[in-house]
């Protein structure tokens, strides 16, 4: 039951996610983003399982994660040259590296979910393939 709580909770989080991402930059690449895990988010939350498409969002989003991480006005810049500003005192994202490092936290919740529900599904389908 927690687990259909943990999902839905994050479903609709998710889909919020999506349609605050109209009005950023690059809305193509985000809204689908959010759309990916939401919707694996509502197949859990109906107790359908897909372990391959978790670890599939996993990846994809872990590499885009580095990419973000050590790029130029990247999350390691905002730390370094930036001295970790504070990135949430207004929307507006005047500066790139404010982008980057919000961007960066974003795919970071979107693995967590992704790896909780993976290691979830994991667990379950050796339950039930128990003698």
């Amino acid at each position: 039951m927690t687990m259909k709580i943990f999902n839905l909770i994050f479903c609709v989080l998710f889909i919020l996610f999506a349609a605050l991402q109209y009005n950023d930059p690059d809305p193509y690449l985000w809204i689908p983003i959010y759309l990916y895990v939401a919707a694996l988010c509502c197949l859990a939350f109906r107790q359908k399982i897909y372990p391959k498409l978790y670890l599939f969002g996993i990846v994809i989003y872990a590499f885009y994660a580095a990419y973000l991480f050590f790029s130029k006005d990247g999350m390691l810049d905002w730390m370094r040259e930036h001295q970790a500003e504070n990135i949430a005192h207004e929307m507006k994202a005047k500066k790139p590296w404010i982008e980057a490092t919000r961007e960066f936290f974003g795919l970071v919740i979107l693995i967590v979910v992704l790896l909780v529900n993976y290691f979830y599904s994991r667990r379950r389908i050796q339950s039930i393939h128990k003698p």
